[in-house]
């Protein structure tokens, strides 16, 4: 045996199973980014429909061609407290169908296929260099797909699987290894390394189509390549709440329930199941062979799916069984939206970054609501309400921002605009919040001191409050629903507050000079007066954020 051709041999064989998870990345990533909207709508019709939720974790599989990304992008929306359990668990079904299209695609590699993915593979790199975002897009899309089949070309070459001295390795080292259970455990092993179930099951099948493994030893190495790929959300669940826990276990518990009971089958009646995928796809050539692996992976995904969709619920109480709820501290603040394991899907971070200000926009209204009535009747409960929102108000700016900071690494760059636009509108709306707490604040020092606002300046304060209310309303439906037809009567809201203000300064200090003001009240007239004029501005630039990031009404 020449050891030096064997070594180079198994370079060459490893260089091509990195060309294809680089291919498979590029992809991946590609197809999220031109599907992030897509993603969007299909998460955003998460309900208690089992079958709909198969569905979606299919969907978004599919898009970004990885289970195990689905299943973080679960576990973290699960962490935020979007998504129940009952929600969770059949997407995470979905997404081992949704996973089994690359197989299928690897499957179908021949000569005159592989030479189209050269040409895309080239084509995708030289696109890369456009200025168009769109163009560059469609680049990342057509060389991922490329790469993903020069680095199977490269693994089935002459070179790598194809060489003699290999094939002689790995028949010997099948030959010792040639036990079921044994070959499951290698199938979970190498897919925990890879972190990449379709990536492994990509490999397996290459290996299929070169002579180099047997169908029968195949089939249990793609058995454990679904177990391997619980290992990624096992290790993104560490940290996070119970249930995220859950998820993780409910995804382990499927995958091994569906092994055990292929495993038995195959098993039991290896000739008969053989025979049947065989004659599914009959013929030695590579292409036959390699179909029988990836329809086996896809039967496998289905058939395990219909027999645990029934029963979720019980699924979902096991979890629950083994992983039990830690008593947590209640009083800590929280966001409730986000998770940083939803980096890997930035769209849907930001996705829910927007709930999370939508959040924060309604303990804004609220404190609006507390401190006006404040301002006569100081109620310590008002007070105490009051506080807690503006605590929290203050916590959700300060973390969205960090958060935000963070998420800005992993965007596309149309999606930048998006993130300063969240940034502009956290400072405003926590500038509401400042002033809605000098509003009470005003109320309550008046109180301490016996002092109370007459007849005209409650009247004069009620007029722009009125006005106030309107605004928050028509601003919180822009920014919460995307809706822009009610900026004008929000830009015109504005002028009025403006010009009312103008007019009561004026008649305030006419007052002041008549004697007909209490001179000790005046500082609190006006400072009241005047944030209720800031707190219009931040309201129009919140609503026009939806057109322009900065919330220019040009």
């Amino acid at each position: 045996m020449d050891v030096m051709q064997l070594i180079q041999s198994l370079i060459w064989l490893l260089a091509g199973v990195g060309v294809f998870i680089v291919g498979m990345n590029f992809l991946g990533d590609a197809l999220e980014r031109s599907a992030g909207d897509g993603m969007k709508r299909l998460l955003g019709k998460i309900s208690n429909n089992r079958f709909s939720g198969v569905g979606i974790g299919a969907g978004v599989t599919a898009i970004i061609q990885s289970s195990s990304a689905t299943s973080v992008m679960v576990i973290g929306l699960v962490n935020a407290g979007v998504m129940t359990l009952l929600q969770a668990t059949p997407i995470i079904m979905g997404a081992n169908i949704g996973t089994t299209i690359t197989g299928v695609l690897v499957a179908l590699k021949n000569d005159y296929f592989n030479m189209l993915m050269y040409l895309f593979a080239f084509a995708g790199v030289m696109m890369g260099f456009a200025k168009s975002q769109k163009i560059k897009l469609a680049g990342s899309l057509m060389s991922g797909l490329g790469l993903i089949f020069v680095g199977l070309d490269i693994m089935s070459s002459e070179q790598a699987f194809k060489n003699q001295q290999v094939m002689d390795m790995f028949t010997a080292i099948f030959e010792v290894v040639n036990f079921p259970l044994l070959m499951i455990l290698i199938g979970v092993v190498f897919t925990a390394l890879i972190q990449s179930s379709s990536a492994a099951t990509g490999v397996v099948i290459t290996m299929v189509g070169t002579g180099v493994l047997d169908l029968d030893l195949a089939l249990f190495i793609v058995l454990g390549a679904n177990i391997g790929t619980c290992v990624t959300a096992l290790l993104a669940s560490v940290g996070a709440n119970a249930n995220s826990k859950r998820v993780a276990l409910i995804h382990f518990t499927f995958n091994c329930i569906g092994t055990v009971v292929f495993t038995a089958i195959v098993w039991i009646f290896k000739a008969p199941f053989v025979n049947m995928l065989t004659s599914f796809f009959p013929g030695e050539d590579p292409m036959s062979l390699q179909m029988r692996v990836s329809v086996f992976h896809v039967i496998f995904n289905v058939t395990t799916t219909i027999l645990l969709l029934p029963f979720v619920k019980q699924l979902v109480k096991y979890s629950q069984t083994v992983i039990k709820d830690k008593k947590e501290n209640t009083e800590s603040h929280t966001l409730h939206y986000v998770d940083e394991r939803l980096f890997t899907t930035p769209a849907v971070a930001l996705m829910q970054v927007k709930k999370e200000i939508d959040r924060m926009f309604s303990l804004v209204e609220e404190n609006i609501i507390y401190s006006f009535d404040s301002m006569e009747n100081t109620d310590p409960k008002n007070a105490e309400k009051v506080a807690s929102n503006e605590s929290e108000i203050d916590f959700i700016n300060s973390g969205l921002t960090n958060y935000l900071i963070k998420l800005s690494a992993f965007v596309e760059p149309k999606d930048e605009k998006i993130i300063g636009g969240y940034f502009h509108v956290l400072n405003d709306l926590e500038r509401i919040g400042d002033h809605a707490e000098n509003f009470h604040e005003i109320g309550a020092e008046m109180k301490g001191k016996g002092l109370i606002f007459s007849d005209i300046a409650k009247d004069d304060i009620q007029k722009m409050h009125t006005l106030i209310s309107r605004m928050t309303v028509i601003a919180k439906d822009a920014f919460e629903n995307l809706n822009a037809n009610g900026l004008a009567e929000l830009s015109a809201l504005e002028q009025q507050v403006d010009e009312i203000k103008k007019e009561l300064t004026a008649s305030h200090f006419a007052r002041l000079a008549e004697g007909n003001c209490n001179l000790a009240v005046s500082p609190y007239y006006s400072s009241a007066v005047l944030g209720l004029e800031r707190v219009a501005d931040h309201l129009v630039n919140v609503g026009y954020s939806i057109v322009d990031p900065v919330g220019s009404q040009e």
